[in-house]
């Protein structure tokens, strides 16, 4: 067999090994932070070397789907999508209608979450509420105080137990934090938002469902006052970032 075919025979056996960690992946319902099998397992799963399966990793690391962690070994990522996220990111306007588009995004999300968390949400979950509030009333840096306002926001989405609604938004990080960053400079749009916070969690504690929308809606479209395209539009709604 010449040097093509012994490649081509190569390349082959590397596939077959990818098809069956996607196999695998998919029968065994692995997710995002799983790991995969050690290579041995593979190895004898697929029928293969050890250094095809290692070939095999090499690919799907390279395409951002898997990553090496130190004692646990191949752990299934997906960077592609952060890439994507980040690119978006960072070149999005923040116009006023971009962020009504995002904001509107997020009002579907968020503003039904009540009807969920009510008489679901523990006690633990509230504390950890209030400690990152509190942090990114704190923060000094905007950007800090904007992924803690992210991180206080996924909390509530999380606490609703939807795995696919929280994964959807997990994966709009990067840009719902762009928005965030938006006033985050400023000591009153920090404290305005800390503010619009705690009369959330305050309507969560006492069972309010219309409370808490109410206050959601407030929250979403104070962010408007920093957009200054938002300014010559008209007045700006009060409520929180």
């Amino acid at each position: 067999m010449d040097a093509g075919g012994r490649e081509d025979e190569r390349a082959s056996a590397v596939d077959h090994v990818v098809a069956a960690i996607r196999d695998l992946i998919r029968d065994r319902g692995l997710n995002v932070g799983d790991a995969l099998p050690g290579e041995i397992e593979i190895a004898a799963m697929a029928g293969a070397s050890r250094n095809t399966v290692r070939e095999a990793i090499r690919i799907l690391k390279a395409y951002g789907l898997v990553e090496s962690r130190p004692k646990i070994g191949a752990v299934i990522t997906d960077r592609r999508q952060t890439a994507v996220n980040a690119l978006l990111s960072f070149a999005i306007d923040l116009s006023a209608e971009s962020f009504r588009d995002i904001q509107g995004f997020r009002r579907l999300i968020e503003m039904n979450l009540g009807e969920v968390l009510v008489g679901r949400i523990g006690a633990d979950e509230i504390a950890e509420l209030r400690r990152l509030n509190a942090a990114m009333a704190a923060a000094a840096d905007p950007f800090e105080a904007a992924r803690l306002d992210f991180l206080f926001h996924r909390s509530l989405v999380d606490a609703a137990g939807n795995r696919t609604l929280a994964e959807i938004y997990a994966m709009l990080e990067p840009v719902i934090r762009r928005l965030m960053e938006t006033g985050k400079s400023l000591r009153r749009a920090r404290e305005g938002a800390a503010a619009e916070h705690a009369d959330i969690v305050a309507a969560l504690e006492r069972g309010d469902r219309l409370g808490f929308a109410y206050h959601m809606s407030r929250h979403l479209d104070a962010g408007l006052d920093y957009i200054p395209a938002a300014r010559a539009d008209g007045p700006p709604e009060r409520g929180g970032r």
